[in-house]
């Protein structure tokens, strides 16, 4: 497999992976504390600024590589499995295995849960 086929397999993947998380926080199945925990992920990946600066060696570049990647395998734990196959299959393009699973809504973006 060349090179530049394995870095467009991982930038596909990485995107549906940011779709399923933003599917994952807008269901209303998803706990509070994970769509918090996931919110701050992603909230993390966009600042502009580090909590611990690249210039520091080492640690400050894998502050990035344990901290997101920490926050996303805490708010998984705290989500039902179904709920995560649910939108990863939304966001891969397919229907939900559960066909009760909610369409997620164009509202406000407020949670009521």
């Amino acid at each position: 497999m060349s090179v530049h086929r394995r870095l467009d397999d991982i930038r596909q993947s990485l995107g549906r992976e940011i779709r399923t998380y933003r599917l994952i926080m807008e269901d209303p199945r998803c706990p509070r504390r994970a769509k918090v925990l996931l919110g701050l992920a992603l909230a993390y990946l966009a600042m502009p600024f580090d909590l611990i600066p690249d210039f520091i060696p080492i640690v400050g570049h894998l502050d990035d590589a344990i901290i997101v990647p920490g926050l996303v395998w805490m708010a998984l734990r705290a989500i039902p499995a179904v709920v995560v196959e649910d939108c990863r299959r939304l966001a891969a393009g397919s229907s939900p295995r559960n066909d009760e699973c909610p369409a997620p809504s164009k509202g406000t973006g407020q949670d009521r849960s």
